[in-house]
């Protein structure tokens, strides 16, 4: 292999490297961002801070909705924080749906106990 196929290959796999975690971040398509539900008085049964995104759990009579926010960095940015709700805590949300109709979407707001309201997207 001549000096420019030996470049062209260690350049594709370099773009094949650094491309790797744009390929597996996925979108929030699966949310129907037309439609907004909102949970009255849901209890939180788990909160998790972490990359790459923050999830909450929370329970509404028999039901439990998986709801997926945006990353930590972004919630800080809107208020948020590690401990701004805790397992326990009855909130209202405010969701986007996923398309599927099972329990479950992306958080857009959620209201604390003591009426503090956060965005969450």
């Amino acid at each position: 292999m001549n000096v420019f196929g030996k470049a062209a290959v260690t350049i594709s796999l370099g773009l094949a490297a650094i491309s790797a975690p744009a390929v597996a971040h996925h979108s929030f398509a699966m949310f129907d961002q037309d439609k907004i539900v909102d949970l009255k008085k849901v209890k939180v049964v788990q909160f998790k801070w972490g990359n790459p995104h923050v999830f909450v759990v929370v329970q509404s009579g028999d039901t439990r909705y998986a709801l997926e926010c945006s990353s930590p960095s972004a919630m800080t940015g809107a208020g948020w924080k590690f401990n701004s709700i805790k397992v326990g805590d009855t909130i209202d949300v405010s969701i986007f749906p996923l398309r599927s109709g099972k329990p479950g979407g992306a958080l857009k707001a959620a209201t604390l106990a003591d009426g503090k309201k956060l965005e969450a997207l």
